[in-house]
Order: structure tokens, then sequence, then C-alpha cells
């Protein structure tokens, strides 16, 4: 017979009663704990992850007034609330096992006992703990979805041979548990096309939790990423899963990888090797079963050379590479983009029946799109709420126009430094509108004070 995965915790001073009672559950149960005193209490709970505790409620002889049992009743509930305990008395005590019950006690069992009746009550007791991790889990897996639905990702989006290239190595890892990283400039869609292979996954029925590695101090990496027990820190209120915990079953995400500290890659490089995670203040190490995906927009095989990465962390994550070409190597997929955002913002901002002027049109194709696809998203979410009618014009994106056969500019531009090509814009800003301030401040995204402060500063 299989005996199922749980830890069962017996206390009671009457060793014939220990040894009765593991007997009976050691057939059923993997692991069964016996000891003859409660005040052991504290050091089981804080290195194993028991699931039922069975009781006695008195421990000192000639007294069976169960005070004892209620003190650790208590005592049990104030560290873990959600413990199921499980009480053991005598006939003449059970009007103090309901009482007892109604302090948090799950159930109680009569001595002597038959074995139906304790096998029966521990499973109804085990039944109720692992729900009540289950819920503890979803709450707080909940609580960090909401935080983000205000993301919304639609299909991925564009045509080109580089993205179909993408596209067609998605199509073969997703069904796989390989380990995948994403590489690619700030603003490409990594997140994005993480969420693509999550949907393609075997596990997409399970959740898809995305952690920012990069904005995560070193003071809350291992809260967020392995959980803690109350009480572990001092705003540590309620016990608490970890993102491994919560994306069990599902994807796990961890963005922008190449920004975490050495010492922190180390702590990681050790779960990911050990498949476990131990919450913060507690000693149990749970098991996780999700698939993990990892981005970054550093050379991170530079870093590597360079010692900022660990090697052996980066062989334990890129078992798959993927990397998304920038928008500017890839400009098939710009108007892709252009007519998806727009169809976007102008149902979002109740102005269906608008258009991008051909003018506009060929400034947003001539961009060079340096912040790529978020980039693009924002100009047109701007575009939209600025024009006036019917039509967008260029002047409504913001964008700074270069003449696309400008040569001399175009050249000048490969071997400027950033000071010489802020001068250069608003000189030709001054030159375009023939010393119009308003307008070349306009052209500059700039106020009228800002652009005098540039020509002060410039000496044009």
């Amino acid at each position: 017979m299989t005996k199922t995965k749980a830890s069962i915790l017996i206390i009671d001073d009457d060793e014939d009663i220990l040894l009765s009672a593991k007997l009976v559950l050691k057939k059923h149960y993997d692991n069964v704990i016996t000891r003859n005193n409660p005040k052991e209490i504290n050091q089981i709970l804080s290195k194993e992850q028991i699931d039922v505790i069975v009781l006695d409620m008195n421990y000192r002889i000639g007294f069976n007034d169960g005070k004892e049992g209620l003190y650790w009743l208590k005592h049990i509930l104030k560290i873990n609330p959600k413990m199921v305990v499980i009480l053991m008395t005598a006939y003449g005590e059970v009007e103090l096992a309901v009482n007892a019950i109604k302090l948090g006690a799950f159930d109680f069992i009569l001595k002597p006992w038959t074995n139906e009746k304790l096998l029966a009550t521990v499973h109804a007791g085990l039944t109720l703990s692992r729900s009540n991790h289950k819920i503890s889990i979803l709450k707080h897996t909940n609580d960090t979805l909401l935080k983000s639905s205000d993301q919304q990702f639609g299909p991925v989006i564009g045509n080109s041979d580089e993205m179909q290239e993408v596209m067609n190595i998605i199509d073969k890892v997703s069904i796989t548990d390989a380990n995948i990283i994403v590489l690619g400039e700030n603003g490409t869609g990594k997140q994005h096309l993480a969420r693509e292979i999550h949907k393609k996954s075997s596990q997409n029925n399970g959740p898809f939790i995305h952690v920012d590695l990069g904005s995560l101090s070193e003071s809350l990496f291992e809260s967020e990423l392995f959980g803690h027990k109350k009480g572990a820190f001092t705003d540590a209120l309620e016990d608490k899963p970890g993102r491994f915990e919560m994306a069990e079953d599902g994807t796990l995400f961890l963005d922008e990888i190449g920004n975490l500290p050495l010492n922190l890659q180390s702590k990681l490089l050790t779960v990911l090797q050990d498949k476990k995670t131990s919450r913060l203040g507690e000693g149990i190490e749970r098991p996780f079963n999700a698939r993990l995906l990892f981005a970054t927009n550093v050379p991170i095989h530079e870093w590597v050379a360079q010692g900022k990465f660990r090697q052996d962390l980066l062989f334990r994550i890129n078992t798959v590479e993927i990397t998304i070409p920038p928008l500017r190597a890839r400009p098939k997929d710009i108007t892709d983009f252009i007519n998806h955002y727009l169809n976007i913002y102008s149902e979002k901002y109740q102005k269906s029946h608008l258009k991008i002027t051909k003018e506009a049109m060929k400034v947003l194709q001539d961009h060079k799109w340096p912040g790529n696809v978020r980039e693009i998203q924002h100009t047109i979410e701007r575009g939209v709420i600025m024009a006036d009618n019917n039509e967008i014009l260029p002047t409504d994106f913001n964008l700074t126009i270069i003449p696309k056969g400008n040569e001399v500019l175009s050249n000048e531009f490969d071997n400027l430094n950033l000071q010489d090509i802020e001068k250069l814009l608003v000189q030709k800003a001054i030159d375009k509108y023939d010393g119009n301030i308003s307008k070349a401040a306009k052209e500059l995204g700039l106020t009228r004070a800002a652009l005098y402060r540039r020509l002060e500063k410039f000496n044009l």
C-alpha cells in the first residue's frame, strides 16, 4: 500500500499510547513523529512542516483537568492559527474537549480509541490542513496577480523573418521543461514573450508569476522569492509564501536577472540546484514545481567574462537562449505595432475614427525607435491623446524629426557625443522654423525657457 506523504506529530506522556498510535498511523503516513513532552513542540515546528498534531490533554500524574492540554493548544495556535490539532481525552473529559474545539481544536478522540476512528479523524484533519495550505498560497498568488492586473498582454506581434524565427524557437521549447533565458534590449517585449511561452506550455493552467529582480533590494530578495514566517522580521505580521511557492504547477519568470548582485546570485543558484526553498525564519525545506524563465537586457556573456555574473548560474538558466531583435533590426514590424496600438488607444480614448496622416506615418516609419516596442506604445498613445479632429499629425507624437535624406546629419550622428548631438538638434530645429522659438521648442519637446537655456549654453 502506498503511504500518503504527510507529517503527523503525536504528543502524549504515555509511551504505550505513543507506540500504539504510531503503529496504526505508520501504515498510512510516511512521517509519524512521537514525543512524550509538549515542551518540544517549538523545536519540532521550527524544523518540520507538520500537517496534523494529535495532542493529549493531561501530562501530570493525578491531574485530569485538561488545563495543560488547553495551554499547549493555545500555544500551538498562536504559532500557527491554521494548524490542525486533534485532542486525545478520556470519557469523563468530553465536555472539556468540546470547549477546546471552541478554542480552535479540530476534533477529539476518546481513549481507548478504535483504529478506524483514529484513522478517520487524522485523515479528515489532513484534508483540512492541505486545504488551508492551498488557500494561503492562492490568496497570496491572487494578491500578486491583482497588482499587475493593469498589464494587458495580447498576441505576439511581428511578421518579419526575424520574429518568425523567434516564434519557431518558442514553439519548439515551450512544450519542454527546459530553463529558458530571453535576451533583448529594454522595451523589446521580453515579458510578453515569456507569457507566450507559458501559454504554450503544459503548465498553462497554473499561474504565471513575474518577478522584477532589478527592483528588489537585498533585504527583500529572500522574503519575496522564498517567503517568510510570521515574526521573522519586524513587518512579518503573517506567514507568507514566496514567489516560488506561488508559481507551483505554473511558470516563474525572473526578469532582469542580470541585475542581481553576486551574493544573491549564489543564493539563487543554490535554490535552483536543490529545487527547494526555505522561508525566512523557518528551517523547513519546501520542494517547488514551477517552470523557470529568465530574462535580461545586459550582455550576459560579456558580464560572465568580466566576473559580474556567475558562469555556473548562467549554465543553470540558459538551456535555451532566445534573443529578441531590436525594432530597428526588423522595420517590417513597425507598421504592425503602429496599427495595433492605434486600435487600442482609439478605443480607450473614444476616438474610433482617428487616422494617422501620411506625413505622420512617414515620421513613425523613419524613426529609429531606441526604446523599441515600449516607445511605440507610448508614442501612439500620446498621438491619440493630442490629436485634434480625426487626424494624427507629426507634431502630435513629440518625436524629433530627422530628414531621411540628410546624409550629413546622419554621418554626424555616428561620431558625436551626447552634448554635440543635443547642440546639433537644437540648431536644426531653429533653422527649420526660421528662428521661431515657440515652434522649435514644441518640435524638441521643450518649454521656451528650456530652449533659451540651451541656446545660451551652446552659444547659438
